[in-house]
């Protein structure tokens, strides 16, 4: 199907379609393992955060970087280098091994965080390039086919949550395919299958420009637009969408894990939201008839802040699904829809305008949401710890001070020692075991070795009194952060109302169009304002 525009625009939209599906199974499988880089290396949740945020990042700057590339570079080159940097993401990460052994703690930190930086360059290349494509190859469907291009994001998210449940010794209703856990670097590699499949997807395909581009739009007036003042709106309620979707779904199944005393039932609740996700993104046409774009964006911010306030303060496994869904409902349709608006009423701005709302959604949650989100759960399970009992403060916090932009300084929980506290030091003693027997003196084997002896003289003896004060206080500040969090999308529900009575008031949400010479053109359904 070429739709008139010279192009396989269907083979395309299913390459881009893959392409942000490998984005959503790293992006899973990596929430699904917080818990293994945790209890394996001792990291704490604001260091966690810190990795998981450079997988955004690096997403954030490449989509702006690669938005205004795009059309002088020319979109094929821009998905070779993407593949290639995929690559090289699992590559680094198949290392981990060896930099622990060789650096240690720190090591396996920032090679880590390189390789998060690594996956999200890729991720954002390939965003770069697939948004104003698919903008340019449906330009009079841009809300329905975006949402149907982005329904990869919650697939990837399916594939990559099941992968972690399943491959973790998860049992569903009798399917257990892995019995035995499967080490977390295997997990993470499977994104390289999406990968290889769309880049065979890409392979021999002529590739559009942006409709500003075709349209012979100079760059000048394409970076004028991001001045106006909607735009400059939209720019900030991007940001807040990039917090509330990408930095809490960094970290909501280890919190609603933590609620229903179980992580796989934390997995397998982001698998079902994501479901729900990837289902209504097909509908977003009907809906946005209904609704207009803006409509649809505050009934999903309502729902979204409803729905983080209902999980912060959920209590069984009903509770949970209940307020996760609305939730889920309320998520669906921000990053697609906000593109589609951002496209129809800058179209002049091309693939800029396009790359700056999504490269300033990444940004945000790489360096505010992902990171705050974790940060917060250290500062009041560490508070609401050492009011439960201060001597096992002492115990599990680890020895620095973390603090996230300067503000709150806190000892977070070493992860390696709640860890070790979880199973009773059984892992930990089986692995130190296998040090001594190879005679291993590399730096990871000290760190085992120095671990099991605080668990001998520390730990073990004060395990009964340990345990429930932990738990207690890890799911009081995985609430917490929830809680804080529900005020992002109440105060977006605030200016998209704001924006649905700006519409109203100047003739209703119409698209703009752009003539062969670059200027807008009035016609029927079309408007002259921005």
């Amino acid at each position: 199907m070429n739709n008139g525009t010279g192009h396989n625009s269907g083979r395309l939209l299913w390459a881009g379609f893959f392409a942000i599906f490998a984005s959503g199974v790293g992006f899973s499988v990596r929430g699904g393992i917080l818990l293994d880089w945790s209890r394996e290396y001792g990291f704490t949740n604001s260091e966690l955060g810190a990795i998981s945020g450079g997988g955004l990042v690096g997403f954030g700057i490449i989509i702006l970087i690669g938005s205004i590339l795009a059309d002088k570079v020319g979109y094929g080159r821009l998905m070779v280098f993407a593949f290639l940097m995929h690559l090289l993401s699992a590559a680094l990460q198949m290392a981990t091994g060896q930099i622990y052994a060789s650096f240690g703690r720190e090591g396996v930190f920032w090679s880590l965080t390189a390789a998060m930086w690594m996956f999200s360059i890729a991720n954002g290349t390939c965003e770069a390039v697939v948004n104003p494509m698919v903008a340019t190859l449906y330009p009079s469907q841009k809300t329905h086919y975006l949402n149907i291009l982005h329904a990869g994001w919650p697939g990837g998210l399916i594939a990559g949550g099941l992968i972690a449940f399943f491959m973790t010794g998860g049992d569903l209703m009798g399917f257990q395919p892995f019995p035995q856990k499967v080490h977390w670097l295997i997990q993470m590699s499977l994104f390289l299958v999406p990968t290889f499949l769309y880049g065979a997807l890409m392979i021999g395909q002529s590739f559009p420009k942006s409709e500003a581009a075709e349209a012979g739009v100079d760059y000048g007036s394409m970076f004028l637009q991001l001045l106006a003042p909607l735009m400059i709106l939209l720019l900030l309620i991007h940001a807040m969408v990039g917090y509330v979707e990408l930095g809490t779904d960094s970290w909501i199944s280890k919190i609603t894990g933590s609620i229903m005393a179980d992580p796989k039932r934390g997995l397998l609740l982001f698998v079902y939201t994501s479901g729900l996700m990837f289902a209504l993104r097909f509908f977003a046409g009907p809906i946005v008839h209904r609704l207009s774009p803006v409509g649809l964006l505050l009934v999903s911010a309502v729902l979204a802040a409803t729905g983080l306030y209902l999980l912060s303060g959920a209590d069984g496994v009903y509770f949970c699904v209940a307020a996760a869904t609305v939730y889920g409902m309320g998520k669906t349709f921000f990053w697609p829809t906000m593109l589609a608006v951002v496209s129809e009423r800058f179209p002049k701005g091309g693939a800029i305008t396009i790359g700056a709302v999504g490269g300033i959604g990444m940004l945000s949650a790489g360096w505010l949401g992902t990171p705050v989100i974790g940060h917060q759960q250290d500062y009041f399970a560490s508070a609401k710890l050492k009011e439960l009992s201060a001597p096992t403060f002492e115990r599990y916090a680890v020895s620095q001070e973390k603090t996230i932009y300067g503000f709150s300084p806190v000892k977070g929980l070493d992860g390696a020692k709640v860890g070790v506290l979880e199973d009773k030091g059984a892992d930990l003693e089986r692995v130190v075991a296998i040090d001594k027997q190879a005679g291993a003196k590399d730096k990871g084997a000290e760190a085992r070795a120095e671990l099991a002896s605080w668990w001998e003289t520390k730990g073990k003896e004060n395990a009964s009194a340990d345990a429930e004060p932990i738990k207690d206080a890890s799911l009081f500040g995985g609430r917490q952060a929830l809680l804080y969090t529900a005020a992002v999308p109440a105060t977006m529900a605030v200016l998209y109302l704001l924006l649905l009575l700006y519409f109203k008031a100047t003739g209703g949400y119409k698209p703009v169009h752009i003539d062969i010479s670059g200027a807008r053109v009035k016609g029927k359904g079309w408007t002259d304002e921005a």
